[in-house]
């Protein structure tokens, strides 16, 4: 016996289950996806935010001479924030591929987009220096160099999202985001 067809469209059925505000409406009309495309991008900036303190956390632990339990729990954390700042980078970047607001919108879109710029080469260069950090096999001074260049390029990227992070919470005026200069 054949299925009978839904009267529910697609698009509404995929609107309500994934809570995305930015969906068409069930009629057809379209609805105004710019609400949505910011709260995107602000949940990138929190993840951001909290990607970038928590490295600097590591950072400043890393300096002294930490307990091992403590190290580790602490990697777990930066891990888990480069995961969700990975997340809501892809979110955000599948909210704003087809949109391009205007008028007052406009400011806070393109802060947005260099946010996302940014968070992308950040685990861009995450990624190369795990990878760089684990191949290490050959302990020559040559391929300390390279792994040093890897590190330095990375941490030049987490200053570059933090300067997109400030950027972006200075246009949305989002309180405790953006660092005084």
């Amino acid at each position: 016996m054949p299925q009978q067809r839904s009267t529910t469209s697609n698009s509404s059925r995929a609107s309500a289950g994934s809570g995305n505000r930015a969906a068409a409406s069930t009629n057809g009309d379209s609805v105004d996806a710019t609400p949505a495309l910011r709260d995107y991008a602000d949940a990138m900036c929190r993840a951001a935010t909290e990607s970038a303190r928590q490295h600097e956390r590591l950072a400043v632990l890393t300096s002294g001479e930490p307990m091992p339990q403590e190290l580790r729990a602490l990697h777990d954390v930066v891990t888990r924030c480069d995961e969700a700042l990975a997340e809501m980078t892809a979110l955000y970047e599948k909210s704003a591929a087809n949109a391009h607001p205007t008028g007052d919108d406009e400011s806070w879109w393109h802060r947005a987009n260099g946010l996302w710029h940014a968070s992308r080469e950040y685990a861009r260069r995450c990624s190369v220096t795990v990878r760089a950090s684990r191949s290490l096999v050959d302990h020559s001074a040559a391929k300390f160099g390279e792994l040093q260049l890897e590190y330095e390029l990375e941490a030049s990227a987490l200053l570059g999202l933090r300067h997109a992070v400030d950027a972006y919470a200075k246009v949305r005026n989002l309180p405790g985001l953006a660092r005084e200069q």
